[in-house]
């Protein structure tokens, strides 16, 4: 029954560039390989990932969560900065004036394809996502995403 209930990350970038990974699962020592692996994905130091296994404050108690640790919680984080990663990409063409297709990741930054020497970085679209630029059409303030999983 344990395993039919639902885990969640929620990703959390600060205007800073600076990240929080809360866990719906309490801690399974694998903390620094989630910070190692959201690091990777978005480009930045490890060290700039806050990983809050069974976070309360985030999911709150009581809330039906299954807080048992789980082996597809790699996958959801994978899920959580392909999230942002997309919506990063919006936020970087409105920023640089350019199409996001014209975009691609390089080495932690979005990059256009007719102007290499300019680029956005996670932290930069950070910045832009919490108030200093204009947001495209359809597209809310902040850079954060949540992946809600189950077990099987």
């Amino acid at each position: 029954m344990a395993d039919e209930a639902y885990r969640a990350v929620f990703l959390r970038v600060h205007p800073t560039g600076k990240m929080v990974l809360s866990l719906s699962t309490e801690s399974d020592g694998e903390e620094v390989r989630y910070a190692q692996l959201v690091a990777s994905e978005l480009g930045v130091p490890a060290l700039d990932v806050k990983v809050v296994p069974g976070d309360a404050d985030r999911f709150g108690t009581g809330h039906g969560y299954n807080t048992t640790p789980s082996a597809r919680t790699p996958a959801a984080i994978q899920s959580a900065t392909g999230k942002i990663r997309a919506k990063a990409r919006l936020l970087a063409a409105a920023a640089l004036g350019t199409a996001p297709e014209t975009l691609t990741w390089d080495n932690g930054a979005f990059v256009s394809s007719t102007d290499s020497s300019e680029g956005k970085t996670i932290a930069d679209i950070a910045l832009y996502a919490h108030g200093t630029g204009v947001l495209p059409p359809g597209v809310e303030g902040g850079l954060d995403a949540q992946t809600v999983y189950k077990e099987a």
